[in-house]
């Protein structure tokens, strides 16, 4: 599902125009980001969690040269899905992932 599908399904879900849906997803969107860059997390009881994580500086190799370079510590947004979405993916998903 990428963005458009999302609004069209909120649109649909919530009984609104596409246009208010789109405001709807926009506005979520933005404040979970500003949840994360102020508090560095965003708790969704019943969905999962946001959280921002710090990777440490590493080295890495240019696939092109193979020249080693150093990548910098930088901090990332992770997601954590709650118990509930867990067990709803894995129940409406049981049995359509890749053969081996």
């Amino acid at each position: 599902m990428n963005k458009t599908e999302l609004i069209e399904v909120v649109s649909s879900k919530a009984e609104i125009t596409k246009v208010e849906a789109h405001k709807v997803v926009d506005a979520v969107f933005e404040a979970i980001n500003e949840g994360l860059v102020s508090d560095g997390k965003v708790i969704l009881p019943g969905f999962g969690s946001f959280e921002v994580r710090s990777r440490t500086a590493r080295m890495g190799r240019n696939p092109r040269t193979g020249e080693q370079i150093k990548i910098p510590a930088s901090k990332v947004p992770a997601f954590k899905p709650g118990k509930a979405m867990r067990e709803s993916v894995n129940k409406k998903t049981k049995g359509k992932g890749k053969k081996k």
